[in-house]
């Protein structure tokens, strides 16, 4: 008795599975014939549905990626994109150069660095080797990674820069963020934060202990009044990552 229910358990398990296979390829069938609309080229992708979950396979259709370097090209062109990069020349890039902590031989790293607009200021103010990150990256001047633990060697870099005025006090840990930013910038280097006005630079800095402040500068980011903080880094010891 026992055998012949195992047997028959058996049948109904493998029926199911042969139910549940076709179904599957006829999902498949449906999503190529009806997502698609004319020659069926990459190009030709039918208008997703803007509801808020998808309804029907072709609302979870990849949509239309754009060039990185059309995408880029049209952030360039808006004047909020000069307007920010003549903003963080003035208050940032000027003060750096005087100090003697910028210069074209140095290596920056842009911290949520968001479309890369420092990155792209920084490259021409002439200097060549430059790196952004953010939680989300931004071909071609954005990578992705967490700035709370940076893919970077101790002192690697001469400046680290955030122009992002929510970068600090949005950040998860405020405090292992700014120790993150100590410990890739190499000693004697300088670490520029942008800081909205709102809040206490003075509270700011304190997060950064292994630097002192050496300048502190008015600046308005995309209509935002900010501080800018230029801080010199005087840690004595180095850590491996």
């Amino acid at each position: 008795m026992d055998g012949h229910v195992r047997r028959l358990l058996n049948r109904v398990s493998i029926a199911l599975a042969a139910v549940a296979t076709a179904a599957l390829l006829q999902l498949f069938r449906h999503t190529s014939s009806s997502c698609l609309i004319g020659g069926g080229g990459p190009s030709t992708y039918a208008s997703l549905s803007l509801a808020p979950f998808p309804r029907t396979s072709c609302d979870a259709a990849s949509r239309r990626v754009v060039d990185p370097d059309l995408r880029l090209a049209r952030f360039r062109a808006s004047t909020c994109w000069s307007r920010r990069g003549a903003a963080l020349s003035a208050a940032a890039f000027a003060p750096l150069r005087r100090l003697r902590l910028l210069g074209e031989s140095s290596r920056v790293l842009c911290v949520a660095a968001g479309a890369g607009q420092a990155v792209d200021a920084i490259h021409a103010a002439g200097v060549g080797d430059v790196t952004g990150v953010d939680l989300v990256d931004f071909p071609p001047l954005v990578r992705r990674a967490d700035a709370h633990n940076l893919p970077f060697f101790d002192g690697a870099f001469d400046v680290v820069l955030s122009d992002d005025p929510g970068a600090v006090t949005g950040a998860l840990f405020p405090s292992r963020f700014a120790a993150e930013v100590e410990r890739t910038v190499r000693r004697g280097g300088a670490i520029v934060i942008a800081l909205d006005r709102r809040f206490g630079f003075s509270t700011v800095a304190r997060l950064f202990r292994k630097s002192r402040v050496v300048e502190v500068r008015n600046a308005t980011l995309d209509g935002s009044l900010v501080n800018v903080i230029i801080l010199r880094s005087n840690r004595t010891k180095t850590n491996t990552h």
